[in-house]
């Protein structure tokens, strides 16, 4: 028997809950077994004016900032997937999303999960490239916070056909677990002649 490719899954890493939401379900919907999960946080670029020490002392804290939170998001996949092998990016970028497709190109990823929101490196992006999936070179998944103004009038999974954005977009709101059936109880013949304690009679037609 031919053992399945190891697919690589970058989540990218936001201080944002949407983020915490879309990387929880890519774990229960598109997570395999012996999946590389690698979690991918780029912060702000630092050109701001000032001595190079001091750039340098807020791009590490930026970057420690980033592995913490990093580190926050693989607990939370730990605890639901103990064996999920995990490993952490945290590097500096610009914040159109040219570092993280740049990447996610290098890593080879298969799928990409971002958190949607109204900030999103994505609609940024999508306003340069015409094309997103052939940008990142894989399929990029882009999950909506439940309860989001996002995800209204949206269906569950579709494509965005009203501008050029080609991401998919899911909203998780509108999936749910159906509801377990009753389980079945077995038919049983006449198992106490006793409990039979009414039979119809057959009407005679009048003459």
């Amino acid at each position: 028997m031919e053992q399945s490719e190891t697919r690589s899954i970058v989540v990218v890493v936001e201080d944002v809950e949407v983020a915490r939401t879309a990387m929880v379900w890519a774990l229960h919907n598109v997570l395999r077994y012996g999946d590389l999960v690698t979690l991918l946080h780029v912060f702000p670029e630092t050109n701001t004016a000032g001595s190079k020490s001091r750039n340098r002392k807020k791009i590490r804290l930026l970057r420690l900032k980033g592995f913490q939170l990093a580190l926050s998001f693989k607990d939370i996949c730990v605890r639901s997937f103990p064996n999920t092998k995990i490993e952490i990016v945290v590097t500096e970028g610009d914040e159109e999303g040219g570092r993280i497709a740049d990447l996610v190109r290098q890593i080879g990823a298969s799928t990409l999960v971002v958190g949607l929101h109204d900030q999103s490196f994505l609609y940024r992006l999508a306003m340069v490239h015409k094309n997103i999936a052939n940008n990142f070179n894989c399929k990029v998944l882009a999950i909506k916070q439940p309860n989001s103004p996002l995800t209204t009038n949206t269906p569950a999974l579709s494509e965005s056909s009203s501008t050029s954005m080609d991401f998919s977009q899911i909203d998780i709101s509108t999936l749910s677990i159906p509801e377990a059936p009753p389980p079945k109880i077995p038919y049983q013949v006449c198992p106490d002649p006793s409990a039979i304690i009414w039979r119809s009679r057959r009407r005679r037609r009048k003459q």
